[in-house]
């Protein structure tokens, strides 16, 4: 290099370095440039330290980011599900409004029909005092015969019948009944209060209701089957006076190849044809309980008398009772389907005899998907 030469100038950033002539290089000048590049090398010092922190926010910020993505998923798929959600109760609370509304609409039409039953009761009661109503058909059961021996010298023969009466129950349209053979089962799904019902894939949400039946009758029924007398019927008309009547109806059972005996009365109706025999030996009616049909010889020709035994009857322990069923459910709105009756009520018995489903073996279940149905329950249901 000349070092004559001019001094030449290197231009960097904001300052200029001219390169010294090492004859005229001072010790004061070299210490100037050491501070000068010391200066510097805090400037890019602090400039890596900011580059450092800038990289460190933009990794952050990175970080937020995906994080925020990753939260504005969740809450779309939150808002698609509560969507759906929605959709699903509001179409389930239509469903069970439509069945609500259906339901009243019958609870109306009982209601007519239970205002009608009321006025005809009053008009009943206003014409004789007393209300006539039809009994529901009955259950007899035997419970036991009382020895009547000591009390009574006829040799009476006393019986007593246990009675109730068969509570009728309305079975609406889509509603069902499920008897089970444990309790528990049917409780259980009682204080669930809904269930969901698979039907041929479609999802049915039904109301399961606790199952109370009407008012129902008890009482005993007390039959005491005369020792002493018999009923005869179907007397034949003939022109003699009743005294003869008598007389001839007397001689016959006094006779009898039965037995008979001694007859203390006979009280005769010609109008009815008929006639009570009382005999004076206590027991000797009982000859004549299996005998239907007696011979009666009368003005040379046989006729054939209808006898039967002379009884008793009276009710005792009448009582009225509310029946509670602790075993059967009662299953509302079932939604319609196209499938025929027996085949719904087929899936509802699979679905409630499962037990992952709350269910249990089933006694008896009846359906109903269209109109009305009478179900009738005994007391020990």
């Amino acid at each position: 290099m000349n070092l004559t030469s001019p001094q030449l100038t290197l231009k960097d950033n904001d300052f200029i370095m001219i390169t010294p002539d090492s004859s005229n290089t001072s010790k004061d000048e070299m210490e100037r440039l050491k501070e000068e590049l010391k200066k510097w090398k805090e400037r890019v010092g602090k400039a890596e330290e900011t580059k450092a922190d800038l990289l460190l926010s933009k990794s952050n910020a990175d970080e937020e980011y995906v994080k925020a993505g990753e939260e504005l998923v969740k809450l779309k798929n939150f808002q698609e599900k509560r969507h759906k959600d929605i959709i699903m109760s509001r179409d389930s609370c239509e469903r069970e409004l439509c069945a609500l509304n259906q339901e009243n609409a019958e609870l109306k039409k009982e209601i007519e029909k239970l205002k009608e039953d009321l006025a005809e009761c009053r008009s009943v009661l206003s014409q004789d005092g007393q209300i006539k109503k039809k009994v529901a058909e009955m259950k007899v059961k035997f419970t036991h015969m009382e020895d009547m021996t000591d009390d009574n010298p006829d040799m009476n023969t006393h019986c007593v019948f246990g009675v109730t009466t068969k509570i009728p129950f309305r079975l609406n349209q889509n509603q069902a009944l499920i008897t089970f053979e444990d309790e528990e089962v049917a409780q259980r799904l009682i204080k669930m209060g809904k269930h969901t019902v698979n039907l041929d894939n479609k999802i049915a949400d039904v109301r399961v209701k606790p199952f109370t039946l009407d008012m129902g009758i008890r009482f005993e029924l007390h039959v005491t089957i005369s020792g002493k007398k018999i009923n005869v019927s179907e007397i034949p008309e003939l022109s003699i006076p009743e005294d003869w009547m008598r007389d001839k109806l007397e001689l016959n059972f006094y006779k009898s190849e039965l037995g008979g005996g001694e007859v203390e009365n006979v009280s005769y109706d010609k109008p009815s044809r008929t006639a009570v025999i009382t005999f004076l030996t206590p027991g000797a009616a009982n000859s004549f309980v299996r005998c239907t049909k007696y011979p009666f010889f009368v003005n040379g020709r046989c006729c054939r008398l209808s006898v039967s035994p002379n009884t008793n009857v009276h009710l005792e322990k009448f009582q009225l009772y509310c029946g509670i069923s602790r075993k059967t459910i009662l299953l509302k709105g079932i939604q319609e389907m196209e499938d025929d009756e027996e085949s719904v009520q087929d899936m509802i018995e699979i679905h409630f005899q499962k037990p992952s489903n709350s269910g249990g073996e089933i006694e008896k279940i009846k359906y109903v998907s269209k109109g009305v149905a009478c179900v009738c329950f005994e007391e020990d249901t």
